[in-house]
């Protein structure tokens, strides 16, 4: 099962990520655990300047900009 984290605070891009990230583990029937990660510490932890951010098995992804879904894809598969 993937651990999939979302960073970002409740701004219009991250609330899409979130979306796109659920919408596609729909699609897929990908087994994930999603966490919506809002608290800046954590967040910097990660060494995250801008968000959103997509992390996956503690590996970030994605940062600072909005994925597509054939990108969330074909990281989820790996």
């Amino acid at each position: 099962m993937k651990e999939i984290k979302i960073l970002g605070t409740d701004c219009p891009k991250c609330k899409r990520t979130t979306a796109l990230v659920e919408e596609v583990i729909k699609e897929t029937g990908i087994a994930a655990h999603v966490e919506k990660v809002e608290d800046i510490m954590e967040i910097m932890k990660y060494n995250i300047l801008s968000t959103p951010a997509v992390v996956i098995d503690e590996e970030v992804a994605i940062k600072g900009r909005v994925p597509s879904k054939s990108e969330l894809k074909e990281l989820f598969s790996n």
